[in-house]
């Protein structure tokens, strides 16, 4: 059954999430995170919110959505293709953030759908706090998983930074509690293969989550607020056990952000995130 066009535009009721210490820093954890602008809750200046937690923020916001019977998405046919992220403005503890999501669009491709959602949280204050572009490809009946396939490898020349990260064995699990996401093509083994997938694989968002914190690390001096947006096209799974690899080429200024690109790399050398974007700047 194709997805119900007549939605699009249609937008739903606003979600509100609590943001406590505990979410925070379990969710940092939940991705190897080791900053201590997400941990360290003894600083007199507190601790923030991952950029990617918005994710969690956003959750039933997007549930709601994804879950609407009228809509008719079959969950196990549904590959989260791209995700793009604004970022604004500091999440702390404390925060009660709304989130409202709407359908952007719904568009035919081979083999399936593209399912565009967008969600825009603003905090207690009612100020954005973040944008979110959530984007999905729904197979159609009988065509299995084969991301990888769907792209060619991006050639730019040699890029000024490689950061090399190892994916836990147990890392699904930890993602899936902190995040909410239990999806169980990430923590059942029958269910990955029964949708056409050799085993339990990572979630999109852990991935881009880990390339987050090379950005940061890296590009950003470990100030997480100078990420003002990350973009990631996801392009091939991830699974638990693996090597990833992020490489990031050199910047363009645009206004006050600088833009750079990134990808991240499986052992094998595929990118499993393509034409990736961050951009960097002061608030």
């Amino acid at each position: 059954m194709k997805l119900n066009r007549l939605l699009v535009g249609k937008q739903y009721p606003p979600q509100d999430y609590g943001v406590t210490t505990e979410a925070i820093t379990k969710y940092a954890l939940a991705y190897n995170e080791d900053n201590p602008r997400f941990l360290d809750v003894s600083r007199p200046d507190g601790i923030v919110a991952p950029p990617l937690f918005g994710a969690v923020m956003s959750w039933f916001s997007l549930m709601t959505v994804v879950t609407d019977q009228a809509l008719n998405v079959d969950l196990l046919r549904l590959l989260h293709s791209e995700q793009d992220m604004f970022f604004y403005l500091p999440v702390v503890p404390g925060d009660v953030i709304t989130s409202t999501a709407h359908i952007a669009t719904i568009e035919a491709r081979p083999k399936g759908e593209v399912l565009v959602i967008k969600i825009n949280c603003v905090n207690q204050r009612k100020e954005t706090v973040q944008d979110i572009i959530f984007t999905a490809f729904i197979r159609d009946r009988n065509t299995r998983e084969k991301r990888g396939e769907r792209s060619k490898e991006t050639t730019r020349g040699d890029p000024f930074l490689r950061a090399r990260q190892t994916i836990d064995t147990d890392q699904t699990y930890r993602y899936a509690r902190a995040s909410g996401d239990y999806n169980p093509i990430h923590t059942d083994e029958n269910t990955a293969r029964m949708v056409g997938l050799p085993g339990i694989i990572v979630h999109g968002l852990c991935t881009m989550a880990f390339a987050s914190k090379v950005i940061i690390d890296h590009v950003c001096d470990r100030d997480p607020l100078q990420l003002r947006r990350l973009r990631a096209r996801f392009s091939r799974p991830v699974f638990p056990g693996q090597e990833i690899t992020t490489a990031v080429w050199p910047g363009q200024e645009l206004g006050p952000l600088r833009t750079y690109a990134y990808e991240t790399y499986n052992p094998q050398g595929k990118a499993v995130i393509r034409d990736g974007i961050a951009e960097v700047g002061m608030i």
